[in-house]
């Protein structure tokens, strides 16, 4: 891909965690690295160029449409990666998954969409392993800290035998309209997503020789920490899995859970109402749609709000009486750090040398110890609290 214009194009660039990205790319990425803003108003583009700062003035824009196949298909042949923040991706992600894999372009978003996913291993998997594109979803808070978080404890562990994995993530955050509108349409759609789910399993290949299952137990408080957690009913869990099927070094036999965990058990109790009420409303369409227009999908925290916001990742991994403790931890899970998640990931797509994979990857697999250590340049903390 030595002759594509760009190296990165940011679609959405004018939606809140685009216009981040953007920031991110301008404030961060080599001077030597082709990057441009793309989006269906070019008028919206040129102010978001105009923020981006000093040295910014001539940096391309460039017209594309979810809508319009044309645009993304020239969109795709013009970059090595595109980095899309147009959601929900179940409403506009495929025919950008399918320009990226009929041009051989590798393609990163932040979903934290189950279903879309699947849809997009289903229908994309075969033609971009063939093109040579890497389709690397869940490249935000999900699922970066988590996958990576894997890895990096895995990395600590003993090789070649079996390896249990508990993540306990706690977060401060706030979160924008395109987020809760993400959110309600996955709430919404719990059953084509279960559907979408057994399709995949039963037409995935599983490795033969290790076994890789996750594990769940009710809500409990953590003896270790005195925190209180429940079971993460997110994507990152089956991210992590597929990581672990994916390389040799997860060992024979993987085991995982994640929880969510609070200091204070009313703090998780309310959460989970929350969330339960929020799934049973958005089963129908009347009240799904009031949901919808709770929160415009453009609207996001103000500055202040993300300052105070952060999370810990806190992994605890065992092997053969080796027990290793690490934590990711970082600052504004939503935006701040996600913008940063995503622009490493396509800055290390475009620039580093990876891994000869291709098709549908996970960060951890498409890029590895390699994103981990830009992260951590980057101020995003993998450390070592215990090992014995």
């Amino acid at each position: 891909m030595a002759d594509r214009e760009y190296d990165i194009v940011v679609l959405g660039a004018t939606g809140f965690t685009g216009a981040l990205t953007a920031d991110y790319l301008a404030r961060h990425a080599p001077d030597s690295t082709r990057w441009a803003l793309a989006g269906r108003n070019r008028g919206k583009l040129e102010e978001v160029r105009q923020r981006l700062g000093e040295g910014q003035d001539e940096r391309p824009l460039v017209e594309a449409d979810v809508g319009d196949p044309d645009s993304l298909r020239a969109l795709a042949e013009s970059t090595k990666v595109l980095i899309t923040t147009v959601g929900p991706y179940i409403n506009y992600g495929e025919p950008v998954v399918a320009a990226c894999a009929a041009a051989g372009t590798d393609y990163v978003d932040l979903t934290g969409e189950p279903e879309f996913v699947d849809l997009m291993w289903l229908r994309y998997h075969e033609q971009a392993e063939s093109t040579g594109a890497r389709l690397v979803h869940s490249c935000g808070f999900d699922s970066i800290p988590y996958d990576l978080g894997a890895l990096f404890t895995v990395n600590q562990l003993p090789e070649g035998i079996p390896i249990t994995l508990t993540e306990m993530i706690r977060v401060s955050a706030s979160f924008s309209g395109g987020t809760y509108h993400s959110a309600v349409h996955i709430m919404g759609r719990l059953r084509h997503s279960v559907r979408v789910a057994r399709e995949r399993r039963e037409r995935e290949e599983r490795p033969s020789n290790r076994r890789v299952r996750g594990t769940t137990a009710l809500p409990h408080r953590d003896a270790e920490t005195g925190w209180w957690v429940v079971p993460y009913p997110t994507i990152d869990p089956q991210t992590i899995l597929r990581s672990a099927r994916a390389l040799d070094r997860y060992g024979p036999e993987f085991r995982l859970a994640v929880y969510l965990a609070a200091k204070r058990l009313p703090a998780l109790a309310g959460l989970g109402a929350g969330a339960a009420t929020l799934v049973a409303l958005a089963q129908l369409p009347p009240t799904r749609n009031l949901l919808l227009k709770l929160k415009d999908p453009g609207t996001g925290p103000a500055p202040e709000q993300r300052e105070r916001s952060w999370f810990k990742l806190r992994c605890v991994g065992e092997a053969d009486g080796t027990r290793v403790i690490t934590q990711v931890s970082g600052g504004d899970p939503g935006y701040g750090e996600t913008s940063k998640m995503l622009a490493e990931s396509a800055l290390c797509l475009a620039h580093d040398d990876l891994p000869q994979r291709a098709g549908q990857l996970t960060p951890a697999v498409a890029m590895g110890q390699t994103l981990v250590d830009r992260l951590q340049k980057a101020g995003i903390d993998f450390s070592v609290v215990e090992k014995r």
